[in-house]
């Protein structure tokens, strides 16, 4: 069965098609792992090496990667299934195939060996441009460049191949002929065409590629950093972000940094303590989509989140501490947490964020959101009748305790 290459385009007769991905779990114990049967297929459609996807996932999921390209096995260590592993595909399409111009997947990856650098080029609508190397398959895609781009690493040998016949007082023959076809790349270009370029256009395009460089650069190195100094990096990336006023709108590359920097569990960590203060329920409904691209099914991160909060009622104790439980509904509300999550949390106190004496506070603030949830479930197992008669809302009261209304 096929599926549409772009699966937000929910267009019948959308033309750029895809198999749907197949997957199969292989082993037991620590052996265990999940062979995708039709990558092959499916990187073809996308027109990427199958070796990209199957390292994707491999990133995603912070797991082993393995290819036997002779018969055609592509494996990601570990248990996965099919639907998971197509949703993740999804984030790939959108990251390394789809162009950004116009969401056509006619694209083309070029590697520059040189500068370090992914261009990227749309025979659709003629796009060409850079892509945002940060993620860690870009690392993968510099060493392992696509098939249909080796002339740039060819091209790179041709032109060490002219500087050595220069140095040996050669001229003329094989270097001659590699000066006459030695066209410029269709996005990357070289440094030769820089020089012809002095267009306030050109230097400023120079000087992305300059700055992409430097990034692909800084990727390993903070990689190699402790867990502590890359968790600061990031908090001095969303405390600038949030300082000089475009945290609303930096979602994405909030999200894209704490991916670069493989901390994207502990993100809700460090939002919590720089985006909430005692005004917290407004905040919630502010930053939602921050926290969600965290967050959403990703119970790690709503560990942190929930750690998070407890931090913050030690901050502000006095204003939140009695608000714990409707702050608790916001969060579910807002698909922040979700319900076996705060189930879990509320089985067991822990003094990992805040001291045992507040952590215990909390807990028993909670508890009347806990019950309710608790209660909700049971209720939902029940006929609709029962449901429409013991139905619970949350209500909060300034001056009381929270409780739970009959509707």
């Amino acid at each position: 069965m096929s599926v549409n290459v772009n699966r937000s385009v929910s267009d019948q007769f959308y033309r750029y098609k895809m198999p749907r991905l197949i997957a199969k779990v292989e082993g037991k114990g620590n052996g265990i792992k999940t062979v995708i049967v039709n990558m092959v297929d499916v990187a073809k459609a996308l027109n990427r090496p199958p070796k990209y996807p199957t390292k994707f996932f491999g990133c995603e999921l912070g797991a082993q990667t393995q290819f036997d390209t002779k018969n055609d096995r592509y494996i990601v260590n570990g248990s996965h299934e099919a639907n998971k592993l197509q949703d993740m595909l999804d984030g790939f399409i959108r990251k390394f195939v789809l162009c950004p111009e116009c969401d056509n997947p006619e694209t083309d990856l070029h590697i520059n060996p040189k500068k370090q650098t992914i261009g990227n080029s749309c025979k659709a609508c003629g796009y060409q441009g850079m892509l945002d190397t940060r993620h860690k398959l870009c690392t993968f895609i510099l060493k392992n460049p696509p098939e249909n781009d080796s002339g740039s690493v060819k091209k790179e040998k041709e032109k060490k191949n002219r500087k050595k016949d220069k140095e040996n007082g050669s001229s003329g023959g094989e270097a001659g002929n590699h000066n006459d076809i030695d066209a410029p790349d269709a996005v990357d270009g070289d440094d030769d065409d820089w020089a012809e370029e002095t267009t306030e256009e050109a230097q400023r395009r120079r000087m992305e590629e300059i700055s992409e460089h430097a990034k692909g650069l800084t990727l390993t190195d903070d990689l190699e950093k402790s867990l502590e100094e890359r968790v600061n990096i990031f908090y001095n990336f969303v405390k600038e972000k949030k300082d000089s006023g475009a945290i609303v709108s930096a979602d994405k590359e909030i999200l894209a940094e704490a991916e670069r920097l493989d901390v994207k569990a502990m993100g809700p960590l460090i939002l919590s303590e720089l985006l909430f203060d005692e005004n917290i329920r407004e905040q919630i409904k502010k930053y939602k989509r921050h926290f969600l691209r965290f967050c959403h099914n990703n119970k790690k991160a709503q560990k942190y989140l929930l750690g998070g909060f407890e931090c913050l009622v030690k901050l502000y104790q006095s204003p939140l501490l009695p608000r714990v439980p409707i702050i608790l509904k916001d969060l579910y509300d807002a698909d922040l947490l979700e319900e076996d999550v705060i189930l879990a949390w509320a089985e067991k106190v822990s003094k990992k964020y805040v001291s045992k004496e507040l952590a215990k506070e909390i807990h028993a603030k909670a508890e009347p959101f806990v019950k309710w949830l608790k209660e909700a479930e049971e209720e939902s197992e029940g006929s609709e009748e029962e449901e429409d008669d013991n139905h619970r809302i949350y209500s909060y009261h300034e001056e009381e305790d929270i409780d739970i209304d009959a509707i």
